[in-house]
């Protein structure tokens, strides 16, 4: 080999190495900016991710306390209570009365406090309360983004302390209305609440605005520059299946270690988060809804990067690659055989198809990727299913081509294959 070829190889070899090194680093961004787009942005999709958080106890706990809390501190029971007792003794009634009601007091305002905790935790833990949720998630959503957004007539502001909340007024209209439908008179009281539940500190608020512009900027083509980046790389290769099998090998690693810092977020997060800000196990059921897709995702691109990465090892040049081909090759050509002695050969057909098959197993690999990547999110169900099409394209290619020389009636077609 002369030396200009030498170095043309050895040029596009380190071209291969960089572009394949850059898809694998940019690969954990365009995943991220990604789920930020289709699960945070979107406010059906944001609904729908956290909407099991309201059959979760620890949410379900955390949301009747503070609409517990929010109630009783605005009606302040205590002092109704004493107020009609007060009205009572005005009566001049007997002292022993009198003496009576001011024994009661103090039952009653616990009698009252114990009824409206039991109909806030009924009315949590119903049916009923996932449809209340998904109201209060949707106008949360709203809000948060337009805070994001940066709206200044947004009805969620920073307050002085920094702190973006969220309002409980639709969760607290729900209990006033099921308080006075048990009779407690008592809740006609309630006016409309002003409760909220902070979310963040402007620190946070920060990060969320920069990774908000982030993701509606290169969440839609970041991850088809990151394929572009992995087909240019295998492209220019001098050994494609060596650079295939290396790209698959950096994305899987490239994903686990995103998959390891959301791991380790969690401990960072439920570190940070103050026990009189939200219990730890609200915290934890909050984080692990909160990523529970993008856990899914990025399991679910593993083991496609582990599937490309074996498929251009058994397309390789090893001796164990080659010996696997081999056996594939004489079962695929008996089969043919079999098929071809029960007169179910494809006829020029075949013989097309044989002659086709590299352009047509291009197709099936080109239209198996862009399935993955037009079906957002991505998930190990439609990965599997992308690779199941794929195999089963492969399989009827392998069974309906018929290599010169072995078309049905040529004596020995079967036993030359094989």
């Amino acid at each position: 080999m002369s030396t200009a070829r030498v170095q043309s190889a050895r040029t596009r070899s380190v071209f291969a190495v960089i572009l394949i090194l850059l898809a694998a680093l940019l690969a954990p961004a365009a995943v991220v900016s990604t789920w930020v787009r289709a699960e945070l942005i979107d406010t059906d999709r944001f609904v729908s991710g956290l909407a099991p958080l309201a059959d979760t106890p620890a949410v379900q706990l955390y949301i009747a306390d503070e609409v517990a809390i929010a109630i009783e501190g605005s009606l302040d029971i205590e002092a109704v209570v004493h107020d009609a007792v007060s009205g009572l003794n005005a009566l001049d009634l007997p002292p022993q009365a009198t003496a009576a009601f001011g024994l009661l007091e103090g039952p009653a305002v616990h009698g009252i406090q114990s009824i409206l905790r039991t109909t806030v935790d009924g009315m949590v833990a119903s049916p009923q309360f996932a449809q209340i949720w998904e109201v209060a998630l949707r106008q949360t959503h709203a809000r948060a983004i337009a805070v994001i957004q940066g709206d200044p007539n947004s009805a969620v502001q920073l307050s002085g302390d920094g702190t973006v909340s969220i309002e409980l007024g639709t969760i607290i209209a729900e209990a006033k209305t099921l308080l006075v439908a048990q009779g407690v008179d008592l809740a006609t009281l309630i006016p409309e609440v002003d409760r909220s539940v902070p979310l963040l500190t402007s620190d946070s608020l920060t990060q969320v605005r920069t990774a908000y512009s982030l993701a509606t900027a290169v969440g839609t083509w970041l991850p088809w520059l990151v394929l572009a980046l992995l087909v240019g790389g295998i492209a220019v290769a001098t050994r494609r299946s060596r650079a295939a099998f290396g790209a698959g090998i950096g994305l899987a690693a490239s994903f686990l270690l995103l998959l390891a810092g959301i791991g380790t977020g969690k401990v960072f997060f439920l570190a940070m988060v103050s026990p009189a800000l939200m219990p730890v196990a609200t915290a934890e059921a909050l984080f692990g809804q909160v990523t529970v897709n993008i856990h899914a995702i990025l399991v679910a691109l593993v083991v496609l990067s582990c599937v490309i990465a074996l498929a251009a090892w058994l397309f390789g040049e090893s001796r164990q690659a080659r010996a696997i081909r081999g056996a594939a090759n004489r079962g695929f050509a008996r089969l043919r055989g079999g098929l071809d002695r029960l007169h179910l050969d494809p006829g020029p057909v075949g013989t097309w198809v044989d002659r086709l098959r590299p352009a047509i197993w291009c197709v099936a690999v080109a239209a198996t990727v862009l399935a993955v990547f037009l079906n957002r999110p991505i998930s190990l169900g439609s990965v599997a299913a992308a690779l199941a099409w794929l195999v089963v394209a492969l399989v009827a290619v392998e069974l309906l081509r018929r290599p010169r020389g072995s078309e049905a009636g040529k004596p020995g077609a079967t036993q030359q294959i094989s």
